[in-house]
């Protein structure tokens, strides 16, 4: 049996994946900043690529919306 695994050398930043998860859960940017304790613009400026995700972040999302931590930095 083949072991396939897909993966992609496209870089994108982890706001696009941000901006994904949340609307596949139905959350707002402000829920999201409530839940991981995080200023709305912070997350706002994840989301349109203007920041980026620290290690601390990274944990935070990993704990919110159940996205491993090592997925966001390595964006």
């Amino acid at each position: 049996m083949f072991n396939i695994r897909a993966e992609s050398d496209l870089a994108i930043h982890p706001g696009e994946l941000l901006a994904e998860e949340l609307e596949a859960r139905g959350l707002t940017q402000r829920q999201l900043a409530l839940n991981i304790d995080r200023t709305v613009q912070a997350i706002n400026e994840i989301v349109r690529g203007k920041k980026a995700i620290t290690a601390e972040t990274a944990l935070q999302l990993e704990e919110a919306l159940g996205v491993p931590a090592h997925l966001w930095v390595n964006l």
